[in-house]
């Protein structure tokens, strides 16, 4: 097992992170928090036409680059550093690997293509009002009707969820757990902005009455794919938040080392260096989880599961406790609107929640161990 990267995976980051300093500075994201879609248009067409960022995951056949996990969450940890807001989590982290894990061929043909290119953004709508993440506890209910299916039902906190075009949506059917495609403008589809801690990943809640829906792969056969998915799709929020736990350490150290308390730098204060080599630890120990669920989901073993749960129990806290410590080693200006210690902070916070809290993935990850 290497966790080390390649020459070409150090080339992406550096190509990536070029990028958002450029395209994602705090003032972007300030500006973008403030609006109602949450993102750029222009930027996310650049994403897919000069970095080929949102393909770069999917097979080649279907418009893609062919890369894996590994160079996927090398993107993801860059953006939670600069805190990018778009939907690139949710087309790309959710989506994308939905139709790849539950789709037919002919059902990846059909919106990989367009995801790859950008054209498309699309987002799995994963839980209802009461927020479980237990895919067999879903609410939503789909019927056929002629030669299709329509879908009633609500479902909430959904990133992206009203600017997606192609919203995925698990449903129950006389057969199971079935996955189904619903266009995000379509009928019987209606989108409300829910107010968020964190404003730069934008959620909604959807109300689904007898809306058409289109199958995505075999009716009653989701629940297998939709949950290596949102295994998949927890590693990469695991990344993201060792992005946003390193950047945090970055600043705190640089902030140490100018502000001057009583004669001296503040991190030549015992409390300020402890804080400082707390955070450390647990941004080096959350690489190592991060990469080795990178490497899990890349090789798609049986030890992904155990993986993803554990790196995202595990970045959850440390990102949340290096956020937390960043703004009181700022002191007074850390706690101010101004400052952008709180933009990481809430971020911080509402990633701990996404996908399953610490509590509900270490759980999941005594079960996958038979403890």
């Amino acid at each position: 097992m290497n966790f080390g990267f390649s020459e070409e995976q150090e080339e992406l980051r550096k190509m990536v992170k070029r990028f958002l300093e450029e395209k994602s500075p705090e003032t972007e994201v300030r500006r973008l928090m403030a609006t109602t879609e949450g993102y750029d248009p222009v930027v996310w067409t650049q994403m897919a036409n000069e970095l080929a960022l949102q393909g770069l995951g999917i097979p080649e056949e279907f418009g893609g680059q062919g890369y894996g996990p590994v160079e996927l969450y090398i993107v993801f940890e860059e953006m939670g550093a600069a805190l990018y807001c778009g939907p690139y989590f949710s087309s790309v982290a959710l989506a994308a690997n939905a139709l790849l894990n539950v789709g037919t061929e002919a059902d990846q043909a059909a919106y990989l293509p367009g995801i790859a290119s950008g054209a498309t953004i699309a987002t799995v709508a994963l839980t209802d009002d009461a927020g479980l993440w237990d895919l067999t506890k879903t609410s939503t209910k789909a019927s056929a009707k002629g030669d299709g299916f329509v879908l009633n039902g609500v479902r909430s906190y959904v990133t992206d969820g009203s600017i997606a075009s192609l919203i995925l949506v698990p449903a129950m059917t006389a057969k199971g757990l079935s996955l189904f495609a619903v266009a995000g403008d379509g009928p019987g589809v209606s989108r409300e902005s829910l107010p968020t801690m964190d404003q730069t990943r934008k959620q909604s809640r959807i109300e689904l009455t007898d809306a058409p829906a289109t199958l995505v792969g075999v009716e009653g056969g989701a629940l297998a794919g939709l949950e290596i998915t949102m295994q998949m799709a927890a590693a990469a929020l695991a990344a993201e938040q060792v992005g946003g736990a390193q950047r945090v350490l970055n600043n705190s150290v640089e902030y140490a080392k100018t502000r001057v308390q009583f004669g001296r730098p503040i991190g030549s204060f015992q409390a300020i260096k402890h804080k400082c080599a707390d955070m450390l630890l647990d941004v080096e120990s959350a690489k190592s989880a991060a990469y080795y669920a990178a490497w899990a989901a890349q090789e798609r073993n049986d030890e992904l599961g155990i993986a993803a749960s554990l790196a995202k129990s595990f970045c959850s806290e440390a990102y949340f406790h290096c956020a937390a410590e960043n703004i009181q080693i700022h002191g007074g200006i850390g706690f101010t609107w101004e400052h952008h210690a709180h933009l990481y902070f809430k971020r911080a916070k509402s990633s701990e929640l996404f996908l399953g809290d610490p509590a509900y993935h270490r759980e999941l990850l005594a079960q996958r161990l038979g403890i």
